[in-house]
């Protein structure tokens, strides 16, 4: 005898979300928030298709007959894209020189255990704690003496020492979350140390990488300070120090400072989009463990 079990369905009623006052208010105040990031750049970018008389006079007002002239001097006057190339050879090099190095050293220090490992660890922390004003000195000396000033070397290798230490802390405490058992793995398979850390730890670290990738460049690409003290000739002067040049000698032409700075910030968020998936999921995994 069969028995036949019939399944009963149990409808339940699904609750609606109620809209808080909490909630609205949340959406409200992150609202206006936003509104102060985008806006800025929405007026640089429309007053950038503006005269420097409309700038003015109407800064305000949305450029229906947008001009092109600013950005034909920008190219032309002043050389814009000279400016462009010097940053993106020089932000670039100390984005692959600190991938490199800071990732070497992470992979020594979260997969080795050796003697004095948490005294390096408590050196790279300290410094952090050092400003970057204090080693513009001692760092400018040593560029005069090796004949680095004003040369694409003279900021690159600044750069990259300054943020090392970020970048090791960051991937280290990421590649200390990946198993054991995938290193085991990959030794019993014949891989030597440099084929485990190009096959195995760089593609599994790769939102870290990603994360330390753009902060390094957003760094190096706004840093003014040193671009001003260790590479000022125009041959190699990146768009930054360019846009202090601007301010003091067109200080008039609004609309071709506009435009200078519509492009300057441009080029950084079109490698932000492409990048941003990764960054908060290398910053969340990346905690460091000593």
């Amino acid at each position: 005898m069969q028995q036949v079990v019939k399944s009963q369905h149990v409808v339940r009623p699904v609750k609606s979300k109620k809209f808080s006052i909490g909630s609205a208010f949340m959406y409200v105040v992150l609202t206006a928030w936003a509104m102060t990031t985008i806006y800025p750049l929405f007026w640089i970018v429309n007053n950038s298709f503006k005269t420097s008389r409309d700038v003015m006079n109407n800064s305000f007002k949305i450029a229906f007959d947008p001009v092109m002239i600013n950005y034909e001097n920008a190219f032309e006057r002043i050389n814009i894209g000279r400016s462009y190339i010097n940053s993106l050879i020089m932000s670039g090099s100390a984005v692959l020189l600190v991938l490199l190095f800071g990732g070497l050293a992470a992979y020594v220090l979260s997969r080795f255990n050796f003697k004095g490992k948490r005294t390096i660890y408590s050196i790279l922390y300290a410094t952090l704690l050092i400003p970057a004003f204090a080693t513009v000195v001692p760092v400018y000396e040593i560029l005069i003496k090796t004949s680095l000033v004003n040369t694409y070397s003279g900021l690159i290798f600044p750069q990259t020492a300054g943020n090392l230490t970020f970048a090791i802390l960051v991937i280290a405490g990421y590649m200390a979350t990946i198993p054991k058992e995938l290193e085991e793995a990959a030794f019993i398979d014949g891989c030597n140390r440099w084929q485990m850390f190009v096959k195995l730890f760089v593609p599994i670290t790769r939102p870290a990488f990603a994360s330390v990738s753009i902060f390094v460049f957003l760094w190096s690409y706004n840093d003014l300070f040193s671009a001003l003290i260790f590479v000022n000739k125009e041959n190699v002067r990146p768009i930054v120090a360019l846009l202090n040049e601007i301010s003091s000698q067109y200080g008039t032409d609004f609309g071709l400072m506009a435009t200078a700075v519509a492009l300057t910030v441009i080029p950084v968020l079109i490698i932000y989009l492409f990048i941003s998936k990764f960054i908060e999921k290398g910053l969340t995994e990346g905690a460091v463990k000593g």
